[in-house]
């Protein structure tokens, strides 16, 4: 499988090779910049038949969600990574993946600009009638976190408290619903809900002091955790599990078919199940074939 890979800010696409696909964002920018790289104009969402057509599948990942997907020494990583550069062994068609933060990338599955969002998209009963989804790649509870100081022991002292999540995050959804259950139950709920473009900057309010406790699937805590040891600590869930799936258009049936075969084929060889292991140190291998 060859890959396209779209710059996050220069306009210009940058058709790469596996191999060159590994170099730094950096370096590949200044080449897109200067005009020593040209390629072809953004594409636009399509059906199967067109996509295969064009020759490419435009593929949306997230700059910075781990261990799902992110830019380490700039090269592409992650779980949705690793797992898209599998199935692209089997289709018949080249991947063009494009990098940008989360803001953009449902949004640019709806409007057409992407034909798939290979990111850790959980699947909610709003985004059900929107979206087509994969078959489900992992699953998902959502959880907070706090200072690893925190006099914050159980779920129910978030009441008074303020709280951190990803704006357009199911994340941010189930901490709503969580604070309507809080005051519910009696309680004040919490004191203050902020929304971050991006999870590192709530990490970071959260390590300074300026937010008591931050929400975001439990594998992602652990992994913020693991990455910065005696600094956050895992609390208690805020809302049930759900399953994380890749999202397309709506109605677009034949293409969300063909990534099922191919995503179901990589839990019949264990590679799927493998790459759990290596990114989320578990496996869910009790997933239905749907996520439905």
């Amino acid at each position: 499988m060859s890959l396209t890979f779209k710059l996050m800010r220069p306009s210009t696409i940058v058709p790469l090779s596996r191999r060159a696909a590994l170099l730094p964002i950096s370096a590949i920018a200044l080449l897109a910049v200067a005009g020593l790289v040209a390629g072809p104009s953004p594409a636009r969402a399509g059906s199967l038949s067109e996509i295969k057509a064009r020759g490419y599948m435009t593929v949306a990942t997230e700059d910075d969600f781990r261990p799902f997907e992110f830019v380490e020494n700039g090269v592409a990583t992650g779980y949705d990574t690793e797992l898209l550069h599998e199935i692209g062994k089997s289709l018949p068609f080249k991947i063009q993946q494009t990098i940008i933060p989360w803001a953009g990338i449902l949004p640019g599955v709806t409007t057409g600009k992407y034909d798939i969002a290979a990111t850790g998209v959980l699947v909610t009963d709003v985004r059900k009638p929107a979206f087509e989804f994969s078959s489900p790649v992992a699953v998902s509870t959502t959880y907070y976190a706090t200072q690893a100081k925190s006099a914050i022991k159980s779920a129910s002292d978030l009441n008074g408290k303020t709280v951190g999540a990803q704006a357009g995050s199911a994340m941010l959804a189930n901490l709503k619903s969580f604070d309507a259950e809080l005051k519910a139950k009696g309680g004040p709920g919490i004191a203050k809900i902020v929304e971050y473009p991006s999870n590192p900057e709530a990490y970071q309010d959260l390590a300074i002091g300026r937010l008591d406790a931050v929400v975001n699937t439990e594998i992602n805590l652990r992994t913020l955790i693991k990455e910065r040891p005696g600094v956050f600590a895992l609390g208690q869930p805020v809302a049930k599990p759900v399953f994380i799936a890749w999202a397309m258009q709506k109605g677009n049936k034949e293409l969300a078919k063909l990534i099922d075969d191919a995503l179901m084929a990589t839990r019949k060889n264990g590679k799927m199940y493998e790459l759990q292991k290596k990114w989320f140190d578990t496996t869910f291998e009790d997933m239905p074939a749907t996520s439905d």
